[in-house]
């Protein structure tokens, strides 16, 4: 009577690990996908181009830090979002994180959770590449510059630099590109890293460069909602990971080498553990 019990229970052992094994490779193959937030409309940093292929400089950065969270490519899903939504979709967990050039600053560290710093930006002018007359900030005076509406660049030039300076703003910058091509204005302003991935486009290449000011600091970071430590540790060590292997600088120079963009060396890492 006691072997047949044995032989029961190895039987029921045996489908019971079946049983698991199976469900964890169905967990596996049914994993979800994990959903990034990223800038559609920014050449160099993110970009939706046709056949929904994406570039950029934050979309490599974004796509590494899956990649070490787990994540395959076919795994990863891009939500675009914009700069007036990004605390509400990671409030409303529409995305896992957000690496859209999103300075680090006090105000939206009350609301959200930051990794990183992974870039530093600063405030600059793209100027027509045969523009002499405009090598410092107090140049713009009694020019016409360029800038998106509610951008705090545009303010920072009208109050503290220049501030006889014509300012135009548009709604999006490649406005302000073609603007700035036509020669109906005479410079744009916002993050070095954005100016440089438009001057980098292969159909701006040759028509802009940059002034090379440096009228603020901006320290992208990638945005977690507020509280979420696991994922922050996790997206540090995959930064730290990324300039450590050399892939941070690799895609630097595959998105903004076409200019003449001296970008700062890849900042520490101060949020976060």
């Amino acid at each position: 009577m006691k072997v047949p019990k044995v032989g029961a229970v190895a039987a029921v052992t045996v489908l019971v690990l079946s049983a698991t094994g199976c469900g964890m490779l169905q967990g596996d193959e049914d994993k979800p996908k994990i959903q990034i937030g990223i800038k559609f409309d920014q050449p160099g940093l993110g970009l939706r181009e046709p056949g929904d292929k994406f570039t950029g400089f934050d979309v490599d950065v974004a796509r590494y830090v899956a990649k070490e969270l787990g994540y395959a490519p076919d795994r990863i899903e891009f939500k675009q979002v914009y700069s007036s939504d990004r605390e509400l979709m990671l409030e409303q967990n529409e995305v896992d994180f957000i690496v859209a050039s999103y300075s680090i600053n006090e105000k939206r560290k009350a609301k959200v959770d930051f990794a990183g710093p992974y870039f530093v930006a600063h405030q600059d002018l793209l100027i027509r590449s045969a523009e002499t007359g405009i090598k410092k900030a107090e140049d713009l005076n009694n020019k016409n510059l360029c800038s998106v509406t509610g951008s705090t660049s545009a303010e920072n030039v009208r109050t503290k630099l220049a501030p006889k300076a014509g300012i135009t703003e548009v709604g999006g910058y490649s406005e302000c590109v073609v603007a700035l091509k036509e020669s109906v204005l005479d410079a744009m302003t916002t993050d070095n890293a954005i100016l440089a991935g438009y001057a980098a486009q292969d159909i701006n290449q040759g028509k802009f460069k940059l002034a090379g000011l440096k009228l603020s600091n901006e320290h992208y970071g990638i945005g977690v909602k507020k509280g979420a430590t696991d994922l922050q540790t996790k997206i540090n060590a995959a930064l730290r990971k990324m300039v450590q292997d050399g892939s941070w600088e690799k895609s630097v120079q595959a998105n903004f080498g076409a200019v003449d963009f001296k970008n700062e060396p890849a900042p520490q890492i101060t949020e976060g553990r």
